[in-house]
């Protein structure tokens, strides 16, 4: 057993819209991580796609680039040389959306076989991909909103036989959102056939695979999942928007909700949301973490809404804040993840192919 502190790449910022949330949750966690176990590299992605080393006189790195040598400055002040973008022990992505939530750095690292934070490239790009992780999920019998998925080369955000169809299926009103996006950009709510065409073109904005769903008028609540053969669902969150619904200002402006952990649910109502995330884990393959969002309606019965392999991550998250509430402080947490992407790396080192 070595003394040797493990060497983990914070992976930052990226090219999609959730740039900035990605950037302050990686601030918290390299302030968290434990000096005295981990050396830590953070890495910012800018919008453009280039990877930088913020320590003085580093040079950009580019992905696929040879990347020869790169000076990264350690914890306590050392200057190390780098051979290569990930010349590290573990990856600890902490971005969102688009270009590192979606299988695309997971599938760098492992081309490069370097250990990573979270779920693989299959749970990764599955979760990702709302429309296709609903029917993942369907077949393993969990509740989702129903749905319509729109194709930009097909549906025409004006087009009144298509407004007729979705209230006709769906009824009125419906959400219309990215299908691969994450932190409620590009979402809407529509009552009406004005609302919908602004909806969907706005939904098109930011992809050009888009979602229309029922309204469900449940209760919100979150469930942490933590742990990759063997893993361990969190307490209970219940979400309070100050807003009309959940939208990207009800997450991140501040007073836009209150979180209340425990959730104010029946302790029956409690195991079927866990049992239902842990259920939802497993079948989309994923590893490491996953917030997993609820709508727990009247009558008892759970709808998953969307699955976040890697969600907001400072301190006062929603899954740390339900990891805190279970026992597991943040940088116990961070250190639990780490742990659990060198256990998992190791025993697929271990596979014949």
């Amino acid at each position: 057993m070595t003394d040797r502190r493990v060497r983990v790449a914070v992976l930052s910022g990226g090219r999609s819209s959730e740039h900035d949330i990605s950037i302050a949750s990686a601030a918290s966690v390299v302030a968290a991580l434990d000096p005295a176990r981990f050396d830590v590299v953070a890495i910012e992605i800018g919008r453009e796609g280039r990877w930088e080393l913020p320590a003085a006189g580093s040079a950009a790195l580019l992905p696929g680039a040879s990347s020869p040598i790169v000076p990264a400055t350690r914890n306590d002040g050392t200057v190390e040389v780098a051979t290569s973008p990930l010349d590290v022990d573990v990856v600890l992505p902490v971005l969102h959306g688009p270009f590192g939530e979606d299988g695309t750095v997971q599938g760098l690292c492992e081309i490069l076989g370097v250990p990573y934070v979270g779920a693989g490239v299959l749970g990764s790009a599955l979760a990702m991909d709302k429309a296709v992780c609903k029917a993942v999920l369907r077949d393993a019998g969990i509740a989702t909103a129903p749905s319509l998925t729109l194709l930009a080369h097909r549906d025409d955000p004006d087009d009144t036989a298509l407004h007729d169809r979705i209230a006709a299926q769906l009824g009125l009103p419906v959400f219309v959102k990215p299908a691969r996006l994450g932190s409620s950009v590009g979402i809407s709510k529509a009552a009406d056939p004005g609302e919908l065409a602004a909806a969907i073109a706005l939904a098109f904005g930011h992809d050009d695979k888009i979602l229309v769903e029922q309204f469900i008028g449940g209760r919100e609540v979150e469930c942490g999942v933590l742990g990759n053969d063997a893993p361990i669902a969190s307490a209970v969150g219940e979400i309070l928007p100050h807003n009309d619904w959940y939208d990207f200002e009800a997450k991140y402006a501040e007073g836009g909700s209150d979180i209340v952990i425990p959730a104010r649910i029946s302790a029956e109502d409690t195991r079927l949301v866990q049992d239902t995330a842990l259920r939802a884990f497993e079948a989309c393959d994923l590893a490491g973490m996953a917030r997993i969002d609820f709508f727990l309606e009247a009558d008892g019965s759970v709808v998953l809404n969307e699955i976040n392999t890697i969600p907001g991550f400072t301190s006062t998250s929603v899954y740390a804040s339900l990891f805190a509430a279970s026992g597991l402080p943040y940088a116990e947490l961070l250190t639990r993840l780490i742990d659990l992407a060198l256990e998992r790396h190791a025993r697929r080192s271990r596979l014949r192919y």
